[in-house]
């Protein structure tokens, strides 16, 4: 399965920067000076077993969690500085894909995707709010599934749902975490598929946070592998498993001879 590129990169845009990034808890040291950038349009893997820190840099990115030193900006803002209301204001601009997908038990697959926008965009007629569910199911391929409760869904139903909810606020950055995590390998394709059409379809730059080796080398622009709380390489997906570091060959091997 190898990726089609179809979609521009605009380096000349940053459109998160981070540097000398810093975060522990208590005395365990989870991420121990990050740098690093994401451009216009440019979709990058963040590799690392679990509990590297691969979640925790999301987090901060969005404003979840605080750093202990460094700075971060996203789409030009000093996340790492600002205050509530603008920090709400930011994540209007960024979709994130949890693991779980986050659906609410108790709605349907409408009120779930229309919930988002009743809340962040009260001024949407029930007509506009219709036709962006529509626009939304469309573009994850379930529009059949508008009525049905998300536990009638299959487990890559609910992850596309959890990312079709995420689109319709039309996010300019998209974090995905563990995408293709619990998932069969077919269903897996599926997901791979979708963040790259989603990448094309939306222009959206996007961060994915995976163990799953598959899914950074068919998703991903570029690779970022975490260890010891720092990337200790960045590059073409195939750069960096081209290598002698024995951490990386067994992570390597970890997951596609196992």
């Amino acid at each position: 399965m190898d990726k089609i590129k179809q979609h521009f990169i605009d380096k000349e845009e940053q459109v998160i920067s981070i540097s000398g990034l810093y975060k522990s808890f208590g005395d365990l040291k989870v991420l121990n000076g990050i740098d690093f950038t994401l451009y216009k349009g440019e979709n990058v893997a963040i590799l690392g077993k679990s509990g590297t820190g691969k979640s925790v840099l999301i987090k901060i990115i969005v404003g979840l969690l605080r750093p202990d030193r460094g700075e971060v900006f996203a789409l030009g803002k000093p996340v790492h500085s600002l205050n509530h209301k603008d920090l709400d204001a930011l994540r209007l601009r960024i979709g994130f894909s949890f693991q779980s997908s986050a659906l609410y038990d108790g709605m349907n697959v409408y009120q779930n995707l229309a919930f988002p926008l009743t809340m962040n965009a009260k001024h949407l007629t029930k007509k506009e709010v219709d036709t962006a569910v529509e626009k939304v199911l469309d573009a994850v391929n379930l529009r059949n599934k508008k009525k049905q409760m998300p536990s009638e869904l299959s487990g890559g139903q609910r992850k596309r749902i959890g990312i079709a909810r995420t689109l319709i606020l039309k996010p300019e950055i998209m974090l995905y975490d563990e995408p293709t995590a619990g998932l069969d390998p077919i269903t897996s394709t599926e997901i791979i598929q979708l963040i790259n059409e989603v990448q094309q379809r939306y222009n959206t730059s996007s961060i994915i946070i995976t163990h799953d080796l598959t899914c950074a080398r068919n998703t991903s622009d570029r690779t970022a592998m975490l260890l010891d709380g720092r990337f200790a390489k960045v590059g073409q997906f195939d750069e960096i498993f081209n290598t002698e570091d024995q951490h990386l060959k067994e992570f390597y091997n970890y997951n596609f001879i196992q």
